[in-house]
Order: C-alpha cells, then structure tokens, then sequence
C-alpha cells in the first residue's frame, strides 16, 4: 500500500512535553484525596491550553497534549486494555546515562483474560486537544504499539489457559488495536503515532539475549512486530496518517538499549507499513544513517538529531551537516526533523527546564525552514 501524504510539516515533535509546577502539585493533591477528579481534569485542561500555545509560539504546526494526562506514555494506555491489567510483582529496569546506571522497579502486566477494546482510549482528552489546537494545527495523538503488550514481559506474562497459543493472542491484540485506531478516526484524528521501544530495543544483543532468556525467538521477533502493526493499521481510513516513533528508551534522560537500526532495518523499512517513521538519532547510541537504504520511496522519515536528553543546545549547523549525511541514503525530499524523543515520557520528565524544551523546539523549526524552506 502506498503511503499516505503526511501534513506538510518539516518540523515535528514526539509528544510528551515537560509537565509545569502547578500541574504536578495537582497529581500530588489528587493521589492524597485532596482534589477530585473534575478538579483535577480543569487544572489538565488549562495545563494542556498552555502546551498546545507553547507548540504553537515554537513554530511547530502539529501539536498533542504533552501527554500531560498520563503517567506513563505506555502503561496508561495499556491498563486499559479489557483482559490486561497491573500485577504485584515488579520487573527491574536498567537504564544508563552520561552519570552511569539507574535502575528502578516498574510494574508489570498479565493479560489475564482475552484482550479487547471496551472504550475509546484517550478518545475524551483527543477531543479535548481537537478542540484547541488552531485551524492551521493538526492535533496528534500518540499511543503505544501493540508490540509493548508483549516485550514487557513476553509469555510469562500472558496466561496459558487463556491463550494456550500466542497466534490468538496477537488476533485478539491487533483486533483491539484496529477498534480503537477506528474510533479514534471517527473523532476526527488525522495523525496518529505509534510508540514503538521494542523495534529499536531489538538492535541490542543484550536485549536479544533477554528475550531469548524469556523463550522468545529473538532472531524473528522483529517480524512478528512487524505484522502485528500492520494488522492494527489496515483498515484506517484514507483520512488518517499513521507513523511509528522509535527510541531505545526515555527515562529521567537515560536509555534501556543501544544500536544502531541495521538487524530490523530491511524488514522494519521495507516491511511495515505506516506513513512515515520518526527515528532516534541523536548520538552515537543510534548507530549510522546506513541502514535508512531500505526505506521505500517517498515514505518520510523523521530524524531525531535534537536530544531530550540534556538541555544543551545543539549547533544548527551541525544539524544541517547530519540531514546532508542522512540525504546520502533518503532523498532531501523525504526528510524531516524533530527532537530524538519525548521530553518527559514519564511524569518526572527529563533534565531540562521548560525553556531548554522551548529552545530545542524553536531550534527544530529554525533549522527545517532553513534546509526545506
């Protein structure tokens, strides 16, 4: 299937934006019993206003809501899944930066019965950014892949005597998937993102080795990830535009895995079928711009070269050079830019102030009109 055109946009960003003060203070209170829940949702709503006119004073013509509902930019959708649920135990994290290794426990997951969709997911706070973005905005919605029901805890996760083979556990999961990617064009989205960690996760050997310590296949996993999304994805409507976002992990501004795309690049570009990929590029740990060889003509990719990582400012001029080097493999034409990852995946958000964010953001924009005017 040939790709949707995606909004002409050169400059985009991932989705989740640093959460301000008064927000978190109003989670806190909410935790504690001290807002309700009609409180806490105004206090979201303005926080979301001021996001979408932070976007907006960027320069940037796409915007979400920061992502300013959620804790997680998985897990809060994933909960809601009909047959999946939060357990007791926890699974431990390892996560590393410029400082060393930070580790930490997350909850896991079971799906515990068959998997569905009961309600639109997110569907209220996408018609509530609808609503606000401008005529000349498009509001984007970002999700997690299908695949992160899976990678987080592989089949020990999903019960045996309800899915005694994993063949019905991915019709049902992409079924699931393919309502709410329905629903959520019958609200009028026309941009919607599929977070993907598991794509890039598996260049890494190490997390290749865990999967196969799982009894996973980790030599194939790619592939079934790969149908997976395409599952979820065929019955969109010509009306909506779907890409797929992949980092090697966004945590307090450390990383789960490192590598360059080159084990899933043949299949991953030749293979699946969204209208454009947003890739991690923002240093080293994303390896070269070589494996974008197998990336289908005149499907956009987004290059990730502006770091979330850090507030320090990257030099426009180093930009330019590594678009001209990524050009050798996509035509010009094709590319575009955006920061590597989002800024606050979780509610604790990365190291950097709200006005290194808007600098970075302000950088993208400058820099793209700069090389595609």
């Amino acid at each position: 299937m040939a790709a949707r055109t995606l909004p002409p946009f050169r400059a985009d960003h991932v989705g989740s934006l640093l959460r301000p003060p008064g927000l978190l203070d109003a989670r806190a209170r909410h935790r504690a019993g001290d807002l309700d829940d009609a409180e806490l949702r105004a206090v979201e709503d303005a926080a979301i206003r001021d996001v979408v006119a932070l976007q907006r004073e960027a320069g940037l013509r796409t915007a979400t809501d920061g992502e300013f509902r959620r804790t997680s930019w998985h897990m809060d959708f994933i909960y809601q899944l009909a047959g999946v649920d939060p357990t007791d135990q926890k699974l431990a994290v390892h996560f590393h930066n410029r400082s060393g290794d930070l580790d930490f426990e997350a909850a896991a997951l079971s799906v515990h019965d068959r998997v569905g969709l009961g309600h639109t997911i997110f569907g209220e706070a996408f018609s509530y950014l609808k609503s606000q973005v401008d005529d000349d905005q498009v509001a984007k919605l970002t999700i997690p892949s299908p695949n992160m029901v899976h990678y987080r805890g592989g089949r020990a996760a999903i019960d045996a005597s309800v899915y005694p083979e994993l063949d019905e556990f991915w019709t049902d999961l992409t079924a699931a998937y393919a309502e709410q990617v329905r629903r959520v064009a019958e609200l009028g989205c026309t941009y919607l993102q599929l977070d993907d960690t598991s794509l890039a996760y598996l260049n890494d050997p190490e997390q290749r080795a865990m999967v196969a310590a799982q009894g996973g296949d980790p030599d194939h996993l790619h592939e079934q990830y790969v149908k997976n999304v395409n599952d979820a994805i065929a019955g969109r409507p010509d009306s909506l535009r779907v890409t797929t976002h992949m980092c090697r992990g966004n945590f307090r501004s450390s990383w789960a895995a490192e590598g360059g795309y080159d084990f899933v690049a043949e299949v991953l570009f030749s293979e699946l079928d969204v209208d454009g990929f947003f890739l991690e590029y923002d240093d080293e740990r994303s390896g070269s711009f070589e494996p974008l060889r197998f990336v289908p003509e005149g499907k956009p990719v987004v290059l990730g070269l502006v770091t979330t990582k850090s507030g320090e400012l990257e030099d426009k001029d180093d930009l330019k050079r590594r678009i001209d080097e990524a050009s050798k493999y996509v035509p010009l034409e094709q590319l575009c830019l955006s920061p590597q990852c989002g800024f606050s995946s979780t509610v604790e958000g990365n190291e950097l102030s709200v006005e290194q964010e808007k600098a970075k953001l302000r950088l993208v924009v400058e820099t793209a009109e700069e090389v595609w005017g």
